[in-house]
């Protein structure tokens, strides 16, 4: 198998991973379409995800050459990580557990991300240290901040990060009400770190809602770059970028080439920028899709015209003759 093929199908199993046992064979058929192949290796590998197989025929890192780890690697409450104190695991995908720990020698709470025992091929281990690369060259305000990355003591490889103690963008808005003008202030924000992210050629590919903290001081936080593509600096400037994305994604947010598994440039970003903005301004999303059929949720994206945000809007807005610059809307409520 091929770099490239290989690439695919870790994208692929990855996304899979990510979602409930009963969606999985509905996606992975969405995914793959008509490469009989390419489901063949996907299958073959969620098959055996438990023992851990090698399935690309590719040397594994050179720091990291034989990593599958022992038994009882998953962290535990009060156990001690080099410098840090575990809290409690906070979060948990297809790949990696995140959890709360004290940073006991600078006092402070932090993030660490642990990639999963059982995951110690070549390829995931290249994936979750790619995600410490592109999160090391990013340094923003709006950006969770990257402290730094080793490996356990049984060989597993985790990297410590910024812990956001942040309620999601959408949640945070509907519940305090904010006008318009406020949430265009966040927004504007959580563009310019997107802004900065493709300024170094990083594109994060996922992004929606739940990515998006806000923190007790108000202020916006981007999350997970856990399917983030550096792209290829020798080939053009980055607003002309493109790569080929196997299905790594979430659906509802994606734009009309990444579910369609075409070529995607940075505007595949600014697209999920424009479905979030539209979702948090008129309280829906602008397709309507009966379920989460990947399929299903294809076509509406590219076949569907979205309605007009004003018409979103109606019920859910009053719009005003401003009285100051920091009043355009009020919410009316019911």
């Amino acid at each position: 198998m091929n770099a490239e093929a290989a690439e695919r199908v870790a994208e692929i199993v990855e996304q899979t991973l990510e979602l409930p046992t009963v969606e999985r064979q509905k996606y992975v058929t969405a995914a793959c379409g008509e490469d009989v192949d390419l489901r063949r290796e996907v299958e073959s590998l969620l098959a055996l995800e438990h023992r851990a197989r090698d399935f690309i025929e590719q040397p594994a890192l050179a720091a990291a050459p034989e990593f599958i780890a022992g038994p009882g690697s998953a962290l535990k409450p009060g156990e001690n990580l080099d410098d840090y104190k575990i809290i409690s695991l906070i979060g948990e995908g297809g790949m990696s557990e995140v959890y709360l720990a004290d940073d006991m020698k600078l006092r402070r709470k932090v993030a660490i991300k642990l990639l999963k025992f059982g995951l110690g091929t070549a390829s995931f281990i290249r994936h979750f240290q790619q995600e410490e690369w592109i999160l090391a060259g990013l340094v923003h305000p709006n950006i969770a901040q990257l402290y730094g990355g080793a490996l356990t003591a049984k060989g597993l490889p985790y990297f410590v990060m910024e812990y956001v103690d942040g309620v999601r963008l959408d949640d945070y808005c509907r519940e305090r009400q904010l006008p318009i003008i406020q949430q265009l202030k966040l927004f504007r924000k959580i563009a310019a770190a997107v802004s900065c992210a493709h300024q170094r050629l990083i594109i994060h590919r996922d992004i929606k809602p739940a990515n998006i903290l806000i923190t007790k001081e108000g202020e916006p936080k981007l999350l997970d770059f856990g399917i983030a593509k550096l792209l290829d600096p020798e080939r053009s400037m980055a607003g002309d970028q493109t790569m080929t994305l196997a299905a790594a994604m979430t659906p509802e947010y994606a734009s009309p080439e990444q579910v369609r598994g075409e070529t995607m440039t940075t505007a595949s970003d600014v697209y999920s920028l424009g479905v979030v903005l539209y979702e948090l301004l008129t309280g829906q999303r602008p397709y309507r899709i009966k379920d989460r059929n990947p399929a299903e949720i294809a076509r509406a994206i590219t076949e569907q015209e979205p309605a007009r945000p004003s018409t979103g809007c109606q019920g859910r807005w009053k719009f005003q003759t401003p009285n100051s610059e920091s009043q355009t809307a009020s919410w009316r409520s019911g």
